[in-house]
């Protein structure tokens, strides 16, 4: 690592360039609800009148300064604008930008991810709890070693198509499920039968309720994926159809001392206080926090686990009412007095045969993506520091 030069950030990069959007103009505008954790693309974007807010171009990068998005990993790249077109962003993104014959803007978003920027600014935030702010000085300040543009490109070009494939592969599973939700929409929404039966949901499937062990004795919780894997609601929002990654696991001991309920593999789960409506299938046997309920097949059960998914996340929870004035929240109750359309067997049978392997596909492409992304991970702060060289 001899050749590698030692830089400080603001000698590497132009952090938060200067750029115009006339008050009033209307221009594309990512707002950092939009930002996923760890994520290179940017899904999307809205058009806004131009009010203030961090100015970007293509090729840029967008770190989130503030606590807790700075720590969950909120970082992405530029790519959604045309040719010199500037777009605008909230103030709490730190911006950015290639350096001519210095840096690589591919290599330096993986530099804003890596350990090597996000450790220090992470260290720098000041404020109030919970509105603590990246002091930006102390990051442009930040000195690090870097090697020449023929090697950052060779670095950002291995994890770069790591990130392509999760990419594609993410959206072959948006457009899969976008698909399977049309279909259940066509035939048991806008087309129902009138002779379809309508029971409630507690005759049809076995419907149990996560627990949550006293958080006063942290010596239940694990962070050991030897334990046994525990869903949170938050969990269910990153989980795509199957959940295959929790943020914390349960010890065997709290399992038997709070009778835990198990869920079996391929259970679909719903969130139901708090935020209503997130649904998800297990991949293997799990627990789960008291927010969340679990539909287990039974024999009275006639419809697929693809039904139900859909059934649950095409559902209208409002029109249950709300044990909360501020949000809608439901109760156990109320789940268990939730009525679903039956439809006949010849129907639930074509319906389980187109997509079924939509769903199958989809578990492919998660364990896929979750190899790959692990495979990043291992390989970023190894690329970033020296560890492991790339020449071509």
């Amino acid at each position: 690592m001899s050749e590698w030069k030692e830089y400080k950030l603001d000698d590497f990069a132009d952090i938060n360039p200067t750029e115009i959007v006339p008050k009033g103009f209307s221009a594309k505008k990512i707002p950092m609800e939009l930002i996923q954790p760890f994520t290179k693309r940017i899904p999307g974007y809205s058009v806004e009148e131009y009010k203030g807010g961090v100015k970007f171009r293509n090729g840029d990068t967008l770190m989130a300064r503030i606590t807790p998005s700075l720590e969950n990993g909120k970082t992405s790249f530029v790519d959604i604008l045309e040719d010199n077109e500037i777009g605008f962003g909230s103030t709490e993104f730190i911006v950015f930008r290639e350096k001519d014959n210095i840096s690589d803007k591919h290599f330096l978003y993986y530099l804003a991810t890596s350990p090597i920027i996000r450790h220090t600014a992470i260290k720098s935030m000041t404020g109030s709890s919970g509105r603590q702010r990246v002091q930006t000085d102390v990051v442009k300040n930040h000195s690090f070693e870097a090697p020449d543009l023929t090697e950052q490109r060779a670095i950002a070009s291995v994890l770069s198509s790591l990130d392509d494939k999760i990419d594609l592969l993410h959206r072959q599973n948006q457009t899969l499920e976008q698909l399977a939700e049309t279909l259940f929409r066509e035939w048991f929404v806008e087309q129902a039968e009138e002779d379809w039966e309508i029971k409630k949901l507690l005759d049809v499937v076995d419907i149990s309720i996560g627990r949550t062990p006293p958080r006063k004795e942290f010596h239940w919780f694990s962070t050991n994926s030897n334990d046994v894997k525990w869903i949170s609601i938050k969990d269910l929002g990153k989980a795509g159809i199957y959940v295959f990654d929790t943020a914390e696991y349960l010890t065997t001991e709290a399992v038997e001392k709070f009778r835990m309920p198990i869920i079996p593999k391929n259970t679909v789960v719903l969130s139901f206080k708090m935020t209503v409506g997130r649904v998800a299938i297990t991949s293997e046997d799990m627990l789960s926090n008291e927010a969340i309920a679990h539909f287990k097949f039974n024999d009275q059960t006639i419809f697929s686990k693809e039904y139900l998914y859909l059934y649950l996340k095409t559902f209208r929870y409002e029109n249950l009412g709300s044990t909360s004035s501020i949000v809608t929240s439901i109760n156990s109750r109320m789940i268990k007095e939730m009525e679903i359309i039956i439809p006949d067997t010849k129907t639930m049978d074509f319906f389980r045969s187109k997509t079924e392997n939509m769903f199958l596909k989809i578990k492919e492409n998660q364990k896929q993506i979750q190899t790959l992304t692990q495979l990043r991970d291992t390989l970023l702060p190894k690329l970033m520091s020296g560890e492991i060289r790339v020449k071509n």
